[in-house]
């Protein structure tokens, strides 16, 4: 009898699906980052991510009955730091560069991923991988070309670069706490530690969002707990590096919500990575020759 994870309410995505939803959340989520963060101090906006997170975490544990503190407990608040440092470079790069580039520079995190996982997990680097992330990376660059007549701050760059290879070590410590963590124990942690490591900045330099602003960082924390939701989903069962393969279809999300509401045009070059993109993000999803399908998650009990 297949057993239903207790993340997704009782889906029967297969984890794939999982990873593409993530990115368009996190795509989204991005968007809700850049009509705000022009105004509210960075802080503040991941404040209010990690609260509207938090409380939607906590709420998923409670529905299931799992022991919220989980069992690698050091890992797990790693997992939290490194991901929370992670996120404050991303949302900086999002506010302090054009969205097409900040999404670009991000995308350096599947390369990071799938080295830090054969360097941490064994994890081999098949040829469907490699070939996905070299269509997806090219098709990075494609998306990313009207922007590369324009240089960019070099600070913000590298600040973009580091949220990337952060990420990537986020990801890849959930690869290993889905070995004998609930994914909603791993998804509760990130706001849990979140949630002081921004509270002090706020505290310092407030800044009251209008009706207009709250409501987009309402939206900028549902997002990211769906997209946390998908992600871990999908790492509890696929090898690191192809399920982050996966996720390069967020650039061309990246390139439609730059198009539709920022007004960012989409010239052939921008189409064809975003095609690039998806023919890597169909390879991801074919089954590996000889495997007969995702590996399930380690201790995933079925819904109360």
């Amino acid at each position: 009898m297949n057993r239903i994870s207790p993340v997704d309410g009782g889906g029967a995505l297969p984890a794939g699906a999982w990873m593409v939803l993530s990115a368009l959340a996190f795509s989204l989520m991005v968007v809700g980052v850049k009509q705000v963060g022009d105004r509210l101090p960075l802080a503040e906006v991941v404040l209010a991510r990690a609260l509207v997170s938090l409380a939607l975490s906590y709420a998923m544990v409670r529905r299931i009955g799992v022991d919220p503190w989980g069992q690698l407990r050091g890992l797990l608040v790693v997992r939290g730091l490194v991901g929370s440092a992670a996120l404050f470079c991303v949302y900086a790069a999002v506010v302090h560069l054009p969205l097409a580039a900040a999404t670009v520079l991000q995308y350096l995190y599947p390369t990071f991923t799938a080295l830090l996982a054969w360097l941490l997990l064994g994890e081999r680097l098949g040829r469907r991988v490699l070939a996905a992330m070299g269509l997806g990376w090219l098709g990075v660059l494609l998306v990313a070309r009207p922007t590369a007549s324009a240089p960019l701050p070099a600070l913000w760059v590298l600040v973009a670069v580091a949220g990337a290879l952060l990420t990537a070590v986020a990801y890849v410590s959930v690869r290993r706490l889905a070995e004998s963590e609930h994914p909603a124990v791993i998804i509760l942690y990130f706001p849990l530690v979140a949630v002081p490591l921004s509270l002090p900045a706020v505290l310092l330099d407030p800044v009251l969002p209008t009706p207009t602003e709250l409501l987009w960082l309402v939206a900028v924390g549902v997002f990211t707990q769906l997209g946390q939701v998908g992600l871990t989903r999908a790492l509890t069962q696929l090898p690191a590096a192809r399920a982050t393969a996966i996720s390069y279809v967020q650039v061309g999300f990246a390139a439609l919500w730059g198009w539709w509401i920022f007004g960012e045009p989409i010239d052939l070059p921008t189409a064809g990575g975003a095609g690039l993109i998806l023919v890597a993000t169909l390879i991801c999803l074919g089954k590996p020759p000889g495997v007969a399908g995702a590996v399930p998650s380690a201790r995933e009990p079925p819904v109360r």
